[in-house]
């Protein structure tokens, strides 16, 4: 089975068709400017050369065409006819408490996406555009949504209240979600393979580690807690994301820099994290670069961001009893071996300890631990539309 996953954003349209038979990905591209002057489709078939088509998008039916019709092209295309998609599995970003796993696409389901858009009001509306392009263009295969959140709904109440009163809750469902549960249930998955033991009997600490962050605790294959809240703004310091704080900050704030709402949300999701904090980038490699070179203020913030993480793996292993497990994946954590060693210093007294030569190693899936560690810590490179992919085919085979 050959399946297409498709990952839409507002102006954007990201996918890849994957032959499920092999593993393989066939194609993968990216629509840009969708409604926009000037946008165009960035196309790669498996093992061939980049084509760039430059063609009006003014929907995402119409990027959608564009992408099928690339697709099946007879110079850079990779299958005969769109009758060989059997699917199309969508990352859906939030599933609220409606969505506690994949589910295959109808009208109901749509229905609670939309009811889910006021958690996430940037995201879910693409999200629901994309589907809806995908049903006009190929209105008899099936189409799967993943929820960013679904993998995280296990988490007991204790883990998922906020300390306000139970009435906003009720009312509004304000509690911790989640996100990045897609990338968090492939390598948790992962590292019991490479364990040689069920998921069921490992507790796994998964550092999903890049612009956007997150860390999650894994018990016996579910999720019992994650740093990221009702929104993708909490947890661990990130790219452009403050991470937690005293919520006090906001309203203070708000009132000396004269702010309103979308002022302030500005600032703690644009403004902020390792880029507010070192006024470098938000790119980590600029930031190891800068701080290199003594600036302090580059020093400070990836300073913030290993100790932090180190936070909550220390508080996860006291949430699970213990941890079998140190998982990092995403662009940080599979690649920059210097904040995985900044990370995991001084956790020895765990059972967490890291082999210098092997830490050097990138692009893999691989055990970093030093020998006689009693806590494996693994470096697993996420592959999230594989997940969607294998999600998409569980339900429609």
């Amino acid at each position: 089975m050959k399946i297409l996953v498709i990952n839409a954003g507002s102006s954007s349209l990201k996918y890849q068709l994957i032959d499920m038979d092999s593993r393989a990905v066939l194609a993968k591209g990216l629509c840009e400017r969708i409604g926009i002057d000037g946008s165009r489709l960035n196309h790669t078939p498996a093992g061939g050369e980049k084509v760039v088509i430059e063609s009006p998008m003014p929907s995402h039916a119409d990027a959608i065409k564009l992408v099928i019709d690339a697709l099946v092209d007879e110079k850079h295309g990779v299958i005969n006819s769109m009758s060989e998609i059997g699917a199309v599995g969508h990352r859906v970003v939030h599933g609220g408490e409606k969505f506690s796993g994949s589910v295959v696409i109808d009208e109901a389901v749509k229905a609670g996406m939309r009811e889910c858009i006021p958690l996430a009001p940037l995201h879910n509306p693409a999200n629901l555009i994309g589907i809806e392009a995908c049903e006009k263009v190929m209105p008899k295969v099936p189409q799967v949504g993943v929820f960013d959140t679904a993998f995280h709904q296990t988490m007991p109440e204790e883990a998922f209240l906020y300390g306000i009163p139970y009435e906003y809750y009720e009312k509004y469902k304000i509690r911790r979600y989640g996100f990045h549960g897609t990338s968090h249930n492939y390598v948790s998955g992962k590292a019991a393979e490479m364990l040689g033991k069920p998921i069921e009997q490992l507790k796994i600490i998964t550092c999903h580690l890049g612009n956007g962050s997150s860390v999650a605790a894994v018990k016996n294959g579910k999720v019992i807690d994650t740093t990221m809240g009702l929104t993708p703004l909490a947890g661990i310091l990130m790219g452009t994301r403050s991470g937690d704080l005293d919520p006090a900050i906001v309203t203070f704030l708000m009132e000396k820099e004269n702010l309103d709402i979308d002022g302030i949300n500005e600032v703690l999701n644009k403004k902020s994290g390792v880029f507010g904090v070192s006024g470098v980038s938000s790119d980590f490699r600029d930031l190891d670069a800068a701080s290199k070179e003594g600036n302090k203020r580059a020093q400070a913030a990836l300073k913030m961001f290993s100790y932090g993480i180190k936070k909550y793996i220390g508080a996860y292993c006291a949430a699970m009893g213990g941890t079998d497990a140190v998982v990092f994946t995403a662009g940080v954590g599979e690649n920059d071996g210097a904040m995985r060693a900044a990370i995991v210093d001084g956790l020895e007294f765990l059972g967490i300890k890291i082999d210098a030569e092997k830490n050097k190693l990138r692009g893999e899936a691989i055990d970093i631990s030093a020998e006689g560690a009693l806590v494996r810590t693994l470096v697993i490179p996420t592959d999230e539309e594989m997940m969607i992919a294998t999600e998409t085919e569980r339900l429609v085979k």
